[in-house]
Order: structure tokens, then sequence, then C-alpha cells
């Protein structure tokens, strides 16, 4: 009869636990109490031992569902990391740097950085790698590129939310803005983007790659004064980082070829 006392007991406890976890939304401790109750059993572990390795088992899943939350909320097109970087296959990027930056000084500064280099170069990969990095540091993170973001402003502008998008826009703590230069913007986008960076100044920060020279701006950004407050707005205490010219698909692609005798 104790035995089976002992077995109604366990049984009632796991079903609190169960429900307790649930509404307390402990999903760790939830799927994971029965295993370490034994482990601590056969090593003879404390109450407090037991309750410490529960704890903090949750505390870490925790962590890793946020930062996985804000990598995906980031939006970025895909993965990319910047230990997945070649930096051998591009010596023009400053390695030391570039793993300084991935510790997110800059971001909880606010300052802003600028990737400038030829397609092909890694811009994009380091642009993606580095907002993951602040995602994963507990950054709120949105990568987007510019001809989307501009295109969205001007909808909101149509709509009279425009306020409500650049509100939206200024609370981000990283904004990853790819493709800058690569099309030119009327004035009226280039307005919209400008407000964007204005928001933002000095308060958030904000990483740009572009394949064009800042003094190359001003086909993208056809009115000059316009241009040089974009470019003031995004150097000022800024990093930047040239990613050189040549391509590295290219010569990736160039060097299989060889190699496969095609």
């Amino acid at each position: 009869m104790a035995a089976r006392r002992d077995e109604l007991t366990d049984t009632a406890a796991d079903a609190a636990i169960d429900t307790a976890c649930r509404v307390l939304r402990l999903p760790t401790i939830r799927d994971r109490h029965g295993e370490v109750a034994a482990a601590a059993a056969r090593q003879q572990a404390g109450y407090k031992a037991f309750l410490t390795e529960l704890l903090s088992m949750e505390c870490d899943d925790r962590e890793t569902r946020r930062q996985a939350r804000l990598v995906r909320e980031a939006a970025f097109p895909r993965p990319k990391r910047i230990e997945d970087f070649d930096f051998g296959a591009n010596p023009d990027v400053p390695a030391a740097l570039v793993h300084t930056l991935s510790r997110c000084a800059w971001v909880a500064a606010g300052q802003p950085l600028c990737l400038i280099g030829d397609s092909g170069t890694g811009k994009s990969h380091l642009l993606i790698g580095l907002g993951t990095a602040a995602a994963e540091h507990g950054y709120r993170v949105r990568y987007v590129t510019a001809a989307a973001l501009v295109n969205e402003l001007v909808e909101a502008s149509d709509d009279r939310t425009l306020s409500k998008v650049i509100g939206r826009y200024g609370r981000i703590d990283l904004l990853c803005l790819d493709e800058l230069g690569y099309i030119e913007l009327d004035r009226r986008g280039a307005e919209l983007l400008f407000q964007v960076f204005t928001e933002r100044e000095e308060k958030a920060s904000i990483a740009v790659a572009s394949n064009a020279a800042f003094s190359e701006w001003t086909s993208a950004f056809t009115d000059p004064r316009l241009c040089a407050a974009i470019v003031d707005r995004l150097t000022y205490d800024a990093h930047i980082i040239q990613t050189g010219a040549g391509s590295y698909r290219l010569r990736t692609t160039a060097a299989r070829r060889q190699a496969s005798g095609t």
C-alpha cells in the first residue's frame, strides 16, 4: 500500500508541477524536472542544489529563445555569422576591428557603421553577421534594403502613417540598411530616408552597406545638399570599413571552375 501511495503522490506531484509550469510559463522546468530530480537523487544533492539547477536551465533556455526571437524579428534575408566570414579571402577587411564590433559596444553607444566596397566583397555578410551578433546580445535589430525602406516610407506618407513608421524605426537599437546607393532615389524618397536618419541620429545605431564611395553618393541622392547632410549623419563618430574591390564570389567561382577543369 505504501508503494501505491508513493506512486500516487509522485503522479499528483508531476501533474501539479506541469500545471504550475504552464501557468508560470516555465517550459524547461516542465520538460526536465524529472531527469534533474533523478540526477539529484543519485548524487544525493540537496533541495537548494536541485532548485538551482532547474532555475539555471530555465534561465539559459529562456535566453536562447530570446536570442532566436530577436534574430528572427530582424528579418535577415539569409543566415550569416561573423565566425563564417573568410578574412583570408578578403584581406582588405580588418579582422580585428570586425571582431571588436561583434561585441556590440558601438551599438550601445549609438554609433554608425559604414561598409563601403564593390559588389561581392562581403559587405552584406558583414552587415548581417554584425546585426546577428547585436540581436544575440539582446538588441532590437531590423534589416532592410534602402529601396524597400523608401517604398515603405512613401506608402506610409500616402497613408498618413509616416510618423508612426518613422517612430517605429527610431525605436530599433540597430538598423541594418543594405544596398544603399544601388539605385537612384528621387527627392521625395531621399527626404523620407533622411527623416529616418535624423530620428536616429546620436541615439541609435545604423549600419549601412554601399557599393559606392561617399563621393559617388550624389548619383543616388541627386540633391547635393541633401546628399551632404545624409553623409554627415552617417559618418559622424562612425566606424568605416572599406571592403575593397574585386568580387570574392567571382574569384571563388573561377577557382572552382579551374579546379573542376570546366
